[in-house]
């Protein structure tokens, strides 16, 4: 750092979330084929089929979110706009934490202290509002309500 002083542990975990995390991301969803029905990509993985899909025909709040970000990683991003859009608005939101983490490493910041220092409660709220509205937006096209085409 310019100023002599060591980073945080935190400082460092960050930037092996960012940098790691974002790395497995990309794999993974380059790894899966979206699914055409715009949700089920996970299923791809081993894991289940959305239970309430199953059940009652209608998507999860997460649902479409994996087939998003797949469809996002390949640069396909209207397609994976009309999947989920929160699926699409998080793929976008981990390359911003990883250039935001890049940038503070290099201009010299404790990423742990920076990260402290943010309005935790607002931006969850943001977060879970997005989500709502991209569950309200999936409800829409599974239910017939909203033809995308």
């Amino acid at each position: 750092m310019p100023d002599g002083t060591k980073r945080s542990t935190e400082h460092w975990f960050l930037l092996l979330v960012a940098g790691g995390g974002a790395l497995c991301l990309v794999a993974i969803a380059l790894f899966l084929e979206p699914d055409s029905r715009g949700y089920g990509t996970h299923e791809k993985l081993g894991f289940a089929p959305c239970l309430p899909m199953k059940l009652w025909g209608i998507p999860c709040p997460g649902c479409g979110v994996t087939t998003s970000v797949a469809h996002a990683v390949r640069g396909a991003l209207g397609q994976s706009l009309r999947a989920q859009p929160f699926g699409l608005l998080l793929f976008l939101g981990a390359l911003v934490f990883v250039g935001w983490a890049g940038y503070g490493h290099l201009r010299g910041r404790d990423l742990g202290l920076t990260l402290r220092e943010l309005r935790w409660k607002r931006w969850a709220i943001w977060a879970a509002l997005a989500m709502l509205a991209g569950w309200v937006y999936k409800l829409a096209i599974v239910c017939g309500w909203l033809d995308i085409g």
